[in-house]
């Protein structure tokens, strides 16, 4: 398994528009749903309406062109919001895929955990600049992964050099098994497999997606805290933003309430094991709050003028990751954006820098092996985003 699987592909999701017009409507038939909803004053002319077309249209298209069990999408322009939906939520019960159904958001978890740090640095708790050693002396201290010498926002922006833990093979293979959901992993045991390996770059110099570096990020988090980064992200993000359908599991493998099943070719994989990806990606949502959460952080509601500046200094115009987000020049401006993938389930949003407006896409199925299927939905957002636009 290859740790870019994980990483931003928005990059490579630049696809021309292709026009659709008029109202969604519910779309019946065997084997999809189309859900559309809309709230607040419309607007001259109602752009959120135009790109619920366009959403509808390229959620019914990936979902059957990449055989997926089901596929959902949302797209926000101010209070207006429109829904879309394909396929099944539970194959094998044929129930309909829910637009407002929660499931695992992955990588998209990172965003959390990197305003959390934003927030303590803010407060005058720790500093961007403060090594891995000022936190945890001596954890990261093999094979050239010298924690002396990483900073934090190495970490958050992945260019400290540490390998991704996902690349060992006995970790992954567990993940992928997923004999024993349950099973606990220490965030040390993480850290310790991808530091077995050397180092990929020095530090800062080289951008390597990696999940230790988050793995880190978090056990930063309670070293200043004292408490574990799932109870920072829910007292200082969850419940100020009332995302009432994101939870941040520490251990517990189940999704609870209304769920999208996640299938792993065409088994049900939905409870599959958090721990492996902890602080890098256990989080729990629906499109509604992850647009919510996204909204809040672009427009400046969670974080200090400084750190909402350093949250969006990105690595390089190539590489336009920042600390936990990327910030991209897409066909239609600029662009906040990122995307999770995890054993069932693959997410994508954008959002406008102002916070008015939102994409998001996701689907139900997720492999961890190479395919075409991320970029088509993460294609999909994109259009829906630009047709808000008018582009």
């Amino acid at each position: 398994m290859r740790s870019r699987k994980f990483a931003v592909r928005a990059g490579a999701a630049l696809a021309a528009v292709t026009a659709a017009a008029g109202m969604v409507v519910a779309v019946t038939g065997q084997d999809r749903e189309a859900t559309v909803a809309s709230a607040g004053a419309r607007t001259e002319p109602d752009r959120s309406e135009q790109a619920g077309a366009v959403l509808q249209d390229r959620v019914t298209k990936v979902r059957a062109e990449h055989k997926l069990p089901g596929m959902v999408g949302m797209v926000r322009d101010g209070d207006s919001v429109r829904y879309a939906a394909a396929g099944h939520g539970d194959m094998f019960r044929r129930v309909p895929a829910d637009p407002k159904a929660k499931f695992r958001i992955a990588s998209n978890t990172k965003a959390f955990v990197a305003t959390v740090l934003l927030q303590l640095e803010a407060e005058g708790r720790l500093s961007m600049n403060d090594t891995v050693d000022r936190w945890l002396p001596g954890l990261v201290a093999a094979n050239g992964n010298d924690g002396r010498k990483i900073t934090i926002r190495q970490l958050l922006n992945h260019t400290s050099g540490i390998p991704d833990y996902l690349n060992d093979l006995w970790i992954s293979g567990n993940y992928v098994a997923d004999i024993n959901p349950a099973q606990r992993w220490d965030p040390r045991t993480l850290v310790k497999a991808g530091t077995s390996k050397r180092s990929l770059a020095e530090p800062g110099t080289e951008y390597n997606y990696s999940n230790t570096g988050y793995t880190l990020a978090g056990m930063i988090i309670q070293t200043v805290t004292g408490r574990h980064p799932s109870a920072e992200v829910r007292t200082r993000i969850i419940e100020p933003l009332g995302l009432t359908d994101t939870t941040y599991p520490e251990s517990d493998p189940r999704l609870y309430g209304n769920w999208l099943h996640g299938y792993f070719t065409i088994r049900d994989i939905s409870f599959s094991n958090v721990q492996i990806l902890n602080a890098a990606g256990a989080i729990v949502s629906t499109q509604a709050d992850l647009a919510d959460f996204t909204r809040a952080l672009a427009s400046g509601r969670l974080l200090a003028p400084a750190q909402q500046r350093q949250l969006q200094q990105v690595v390089s115009a190539e590489k336009p990751y920042g600390l936990g987000v990327a910030v991209m020049q897409t066909r239609c401006g600029t662009a906040w954006t990122h995307n999770g993938a995890a054993l069932g389930y693959f997410s994508t949003w954008f959002t406008s820098p102002d916070g008015k407006q939102q994409a998001v896409t996701a689907v139900n199925r997720y492999n961890l092996l190479p395919s075409k299927t991320d970029g088509a939905v993460t294609t999909a957002a994109l259009d829906a985003f630009c047709a808000l636009k008018g582009k």
